[in-house]
């Protein structure tokens, strides 16, 4: 199905189930296709009406321009309104920035969980560069989609370099990963020129959240999933065993559905 959000722009969506309203957002190079995200959305199904959209720019979505944040959240909303006007919200990496941002908003969020949200705090990674959104642009309309995609990797998903060469060499590179290097400008803007924890931002969020890291992820992962959930007043952390930063769908659905269904029972 599709609903059309505030500007026009159509936003393609597969909306499964029966019961309270949960969004999935996702992060980067990912769209409702993506195999973990899918089987999230059949996990929840049972339970929940399960909103598993494309974000625009990416699969079945629009990409009206310019480009800005609040029309990204304009897509949640559209979602929610669609969904009778509640809605729990479940984001990964930078889809979990975005997902905080759209329940900061207050627009009918009632629950949030967020995977992995890719904040820098502290010393535990390098800087991200602060002109990252502004480079992939330029890169993009230079026609240079490999290398903005292969500079993102790098320097904000920190892929070592010659993994991203071999990746480069595959099938799967041109119409999965360049197809959607535009969008790479759109992460680095929901998350502000590097990275930073919006603490007052997050302080403001009231809805019951959990935000969720990997037990083998890098240091710097966990730190931001701490930070994170420390600067919303009620969130709780957990660590999810043995998953990296692509988490399983068999670890992330049961914490999800664990989580909702304690927080609708207290709403």
């Amino acid at each position: 199905m599709n609903v059309t959000s505030a500007d026009g722009t159509i936003i393609g969506v597969d909306r499964s189930g029966e019961g309270p309203a949960v969004i999935l957002v996702h992060g980067g190079f990912t769209d409702r296709s993506h195999p973990t995200w899918s089987a999230v959305a059949a996990a929840l199904a049972p339970e929940y009406t399960v909103y598993n959209y494309d974000r625009r720019g990416r699969g079945g979505s629009g990409d009206t321009a310019p480009y800005s944040v609040d029309r990204e959240i304009e897509d949640i909303e559209a979602l929610i309104k669609d969904a009778g006007g509640s809605a729990l919200l479940v984001g990964g990496s930078s889809g979990a920035a975005l997902a905080a941002l759209a329940t900061a908003k207050g627009i009918g969020v009632n629950g949030l969980i967020m995977w992995e949200p890719p904040y820098i705090v502290g010393d535990f990674r390098p800087p991200l560069r602060t002109d990252l959104e502004a480079v992939l642009t330029d890169l993009v309309a230079q026609g240079r989609r490999g290398d903005a995609a292969e500079l993102f990797m790098v320097e904000a998903a920190q892929v070592p370099a010659d993994m991203v060469a071999q990746m480069r060499s595959q099938p799967f590179w041109g119409p999965q990963v360049e197809a959607v290097a535009h969008t790479l400008a759109y992460e680095c803007a929901v998350l502000g020129p590097g990275n930073p924890l919006p603490t007052d931002l997050l302080a403001s969020i009231t809805v019951p959240t959990l935000v969720l890291t990997g037990g083998n992820s890098p240091a710097w992962m966990t730190e931001a999933g701490k930070a994170a959930a420390a600067a919303i007043p009620a969130a709780e952390h957990r660590v999810l065993a043995d998953q990296i930063h692509d988490v399983s769908a068999e670890a992330l659905a049961p914490a999800v559905a664990g989580f909702f269904a304690t927080a609708i029972s207290r709403s």
